[in-house]
């Protein structure tokens, strides 16, 4: 990292309001996609705004998803029995590349971080959607960060 790289991805990014317009633009790209718009169908602008406080923790921001929403457990627990398919999971990726290059800074490095960090938390949810709805997680950890190195 150099001397003028921002210390955080949240920094670098531009904070809530990015993680915010990402988030919108994002969800206006799934609930417009035949392949995802059924997984989202019920998804309200209060879930588009607990995301953005999501990702904004996870890229160092302020930690109100897990003072206020229950943590990295609340946010495994809503993927609980919605049966992502690798190919909803693919197309998701598409789309949040889409979102990713609309609306974060024109920073290659940047994007790259944020993209891996999306593969990678994807791959998690697809594993955990399989299981039905109430199952029992056991405890998964504090919420992840990811930085400029990847997962910390």
């Amino acid at each position: 990292m150099n001397d003028q790289q921002p210390e955080t991805l949240y920094e670098a990014v531009g904070g809530i309001e990015a993680l915010r317009r990402l988030s919108h633009t994002f969800h206006r790209g799934v609930l417009a996609d035949p392949l995802l718009a059924p997984v989202f169908a019920n998804f309200t602008p209060t879930h588009i705004e607990h995301v953005a406080v999501w990702l904004a923790e996870v890229f160092g921001g302020p930690t109100a998803f897990t003072d206020e929403h229950g943590g990295h457990q609340a946010l495994l627990g809503a993927h609980l029995g919605l049966d992502i398919t690798e190919e909803q999971r693919l197309r998701w990726m598409e789309l949040m590349t889409e979102a990713v290059r609309r609306e974060l800074p024109e920073d290659e490095l940047l994007r790259r971080r944020v993209l891996e960090y999306f593969d990678w938390g994807t791959k998690i949810a697809e594993d955990v959607s399989a299981s039905p709805a109430g199952t029992d997680l056991g405890e998964p950890g504090p919420t992840p960060r990811w930085g400029w190195e990847g997962l910390k």
